[in-house]
């Protein structure tokens, strides 16, 4: 009897397939699909559409859900229009061509290119593949050597424009001040020229129900209705000291245009990394500025001055809670001196002995600041905005935490219990040969020591996981805790030894990942008193 198919029609297009006009167009994709279906006579269990996702990307949200619909048996047949449609990564191609659809008992057909897995792909396959792969290399390289044309030229490609201005109505990819906007970016300048700190200035805004610009393009042009349609009016205010900080520190503001301030990882990974201030790409003069360049330089010493002044000052309150993330060990501080201005940094202090152990795991002190300081300040809104919920959210995350923890250390339980109980019996039965005089006293006194040992080292990890996984229970009571602390420390607008003694129990620093073209990625994890890590 022919196996029948339960077929899933997959569907995918990304921005630079739009480019080639109609012919890879969802809905030309869905033409070609669903009459194949149909003069096939295929049974469609649902259509998995991903409009805006890169090939080289196989975490697409759709075609995530279809390979789930995969494993739960709802789907055993898969159709594209071509191989691309599915991916454009020649080694992930292979993958669930040879291994993946194999296994699964799954048929695949690329409609247009005649390749079924039932009837035998083709020879010419893998060569499709790494052609496909090449051509999203290909195009990655294209696009932005063209945005890097248009940029060079002046011009500003961009969804919205900077607050304070607007799209030019006739020129494309240019902006002019926006004459009903342009008075909130010249308050937060003044206010910064005459002293004020971000955290002060966005707090006078939110007084003032000054708007913040979601709220504005939200108004005109219908955008981040997620956000503000039916939010109550402060939202229209809520101003942060992180949207405060980028404004006072865009040039957008003094006419120049600022571009590769980041970028991909690859054209296989889309994940954004932030590039080096020495690679920026900057263009003076593209527009009508806001703000004079002295008001503006101005601004950017007090910054800098201020930002000093917290590291010279508080450079130990961090003591105690920086933990390496590889050996455990803290990390220590120091400072640079020999450049023009002088910078802290923590290092693993592990590292710092010369044994040759562990890494670096090198960080910038106001890095750190920076980063945890944004973190204390959202867990804070957080508190005030609903505390409930904030509470909901904790458990809800520490139930994922504690449940990963209990399960590696009932594994390791298990196992420990498992060796406890062998050790015994091969001791219980060399006893029986001492007796018996198969071995000597000798030996017996040997190998009595050698597993006397392991049954002490035994029983205390045997304790120690006990303890671990009565320590591993998260309770209501711990993150009301938590939270009543955070209501401490309300508003925060920079850090102390006290405020993250009461909050924080340990900050894991990760040794930083650098690429190829000198960018650095690192991870930092907060583990929070009471709760543990929460994100």
């Amino acid at each position: 009897m022919k196996q029948p198919y339960n077929t899933a029609l997959y569907y995918r297009l990304s921005r630079d397939d739009e480019n080639f006009g109609d012919s890879v167009s969802i809905e030309t994709q869905r033409t070609i699909l669903q009459q194949f279906a149909r003069d096939n006579q295929f049974r469609v269990v649902d259509e998995y559409i991903d409009d805006g996702w890169s090939g080289t990307n196989f975490d697409r949200p759709a075609f995530q859900r279809m390979m789930d619909d995969v494993d739960a048996g709802r789907i055993n047949c898969i159709i594209t229009k071509d191989l691309s449609r599915f991916g454009r990564e020649h080694v992930m191609m292979d993958y669930y061509l040879e291994f993946v659809f194999p296994e699964k008992n799954i048929r695949y057909i690329a409609v247009t290119e005649n390749e079924d897995t039932e009837k035998g792909l083709s020879d010419f396959v893998p060569f499709k593949n790494l052609f496909n792969e090449w051509f999203a290399k290909d195009t990655s390289r294209k696009v932005k050597a063209a945005l890097r044309a248009k940029h060079a030229a002046g011009q500003r490609i961009c969804t919205y424009a900077p607050l304070g201005y607007k799209k030019h109505p006739e020129i494309k990819n240019a902006i002019v001040v926006d004459e009903e906007t342009k008075w909130i970016v010249e308050k937060i300048f003044e206010l910064a020229y005459h002293g004020s700190g971000a955290a002060s200035i966005a707090h006078r805004l939110i007084e003032e129900k000054v708007p913040t610009s979601g709220w504005l393009n939200y108004t005109r042009y219908g955008t981040f209705a997620h956000i503000y349609a039916d939010a109550p009016e402060e939202k229209q205010y809520d101003w942060s000291i992180g949207q405060v900080k980028e404004i006072l520190k865009d040039e957008t503001y003094i006419g120049n245009s600022v571009h590769n301030k980041q970028t991909n990882i690859s054209y296989k990974n889309k994940k954004k990394i932030r590039k080096p201030k020495e690679e920026w790409f900057r263009i003076e003069n593209t527009h009508e500025p806001i703000i004079s360049k002295d008001v503006f330089y101005h601004v950017q010493e007090q910054i800098a001055s201020r930002r000093r002044k917290q590291k010279d000052g508080t450079t130990k309150i961090f003591s105690g809670l920086i933990k390496c993330a590889d050996c455990g060990w803290s990390l220590a501080y120091g400072e640079n001196r020999q450049n023009k201005t002088p910078y802290g940094h923590y290092h693993c202090s592990n590292y710092g002995q010369g044994t040759g152990k562990c890494s670096m795991h090198y960080i910038r002190y106001d890095t750190l600041y920076t980063y945890v300081l944004l973190r204390v300040q959202y867990w804070t809104k957080a508190v005030r905005e609903d505390e409930e919920k904030l509470l909901e959210s904790i458990l809800k995350a520490g139930d994922k935490e504690r449940a990963a923890a209990m399960k590696k250390h009932t594994a390791e339980l298990a196992k420990a219990e498992k060796r406890k109980t062998e050790v015994d019996r091969l001791f219980a039965k060399m006893y029986e040969d001492r007796v018996s005089e198969r071995i000597t006293e000798y030996n017996f006194n040997m190998l009595s020591q050698k597993y006397q040992m392991e049954q002490l080292e035994l029983d205390e990890k045997i304790q120690k996981l006990k303890a671990a996984l009565s320590e591993s229970k998260q309770s209501v009571e711990d993150a009301r805790k938590w939270i009543e602390i955070v209501k401490q420390h309300s508003e925060p607008t920079e850090l102390t030894a006290e405020l993250l003694n009461n909050m924080i129990d340990r900050i894991v620093v990760h040794e930083a990942v650098k690429y190829n073209n000198g960018f650095r990625e690192q991870k930092i994890e907060i583990y929070y008193r009471f709760v543990g890590k929460i994100d």
